[in-house]
């Protein structure tokens, strides 16, 4: 530490930030879910009520742990894969005619509460585009209620999620694949590599290895943080709470009801998931390119 002592100085201010802004929520929502605590009352300890409350006896919470699991197992990996494909393809275009691309393909992510051009597109009504187009062409003779019906709420959150997927993992792949170094490939031509497919394995992917945990990183957390786009189109709560997901739930105990013990309870089994999921990818990822 003496001998990098100036590093340290420099790293300080960021690294107190963290601490106290990042670290210390943690920690202390991770001891506040062991109480009960409704912001007017000192937290009392009562050890694991709020776990064994949470997994026994809400019904609501495994609705939305299942969502958020589906929404996840789904939304992460497609959205993943999505995301490094369309930054090979547009990688390969030419300077402006990439960057042209990339804000088209980024723009959906960036552009703040665009999502609800959905409820047009879904809405109830004949005047609906899907409700328009069924019915012009003869597949349904009356509109449906595509965001007050249980079975088509979950499919819609996972289409429009999808839609907003390509954000920040896929300008880190995009930048990614602008920092490979081009000797390698003329190196593993010579090596005995014989198609793109080898290049992108051998080569390609284990050069961005950084690159890749931290797309994996984003659109795993991003698949499993899922709430502004279920409340805007499904509604607080959603019919049958079709659409509730764990940060949902979340919302309604910690903001609604200010039951801030079991709030910290569920946000805890969420930061778990979290760094569970997230361990398996990155020994999923050291297996690239072996």
């Amino acid at each position: 530490m003496k001998v990098n002592k100036h590093s340290y100085v420099l790293m300080a201010p960021y690294m107190i930030l963290f601490c106290i802004f990042t670290v210390l929520p943690v920690v202390i929502s991770i001891v506040l879910s062991f109480t009960y605590f409704n912001m007017l009352e000192f937290p009392r300890f009562i050890g694991w009520q709020n776990y064994t409350r949470l997994f026994l006896e809400d019904d609501v919470f495994i609705i939305a742990l299942k969502n958020t699991l589906l929404l996840a197992i789904i939304t992460g990996p497609i959205s993943y894969i999505a995301c490094f494909v369309f930054a090979w393809i547009i990688n390969e275009l030419s300077p402006k005619l990439r960057a042209l691309m990339t804000l088209i393909f980024y723009a959906p992510s960036i552009s703040g509460n665009i999502f609800f051009i959905w409820l047009i597109i879904f809405s109830g009504d004949r005047y609906g585009i899907a409700n328009g187009f069924l019915i012009k062409y003869g597949f349904i003779l009356e509109p449906i209620l595509w965001l007050k019906t249980e079975g088509y709420i979950l499919p819609i959150i996972i289409i429009v999620q999808l839609w907003l997927s390509l954000g920040t993992g896929f300008l880190a792949f995009i930048a990614g694949l602008q920092t490979v170094d081009r000797t390698l490939y003329e190196a593993g031509a010579v090596d005995g590599i014989k198609n793109r497919w080898q290049e992108l394995w051998y080569i390609t992917l284990p050069s961005m290895r950084p690159q890749l945990m931290f797309g994996a990183v984003i659109q795993l957390t991003a698949s499993f943080a899922v709430a502004d786009v279920s409340i805007a189109l499904a509604g607080f709560p959603s019919v049958n709470y079709a659409g509730e997901t764990i940060v949902t739930h979340l919302i309604d105990f910690g903001t609604t009801r200010f039951e801030m013990g079991y709030a910290s309870a569920i946000a805890t089994v969420l930061f778990l998931l979290m760094v569970g999921t997230n361990i398996l990818v990155q020994k999923l990822l050291r297996k690239v390119g072996e």
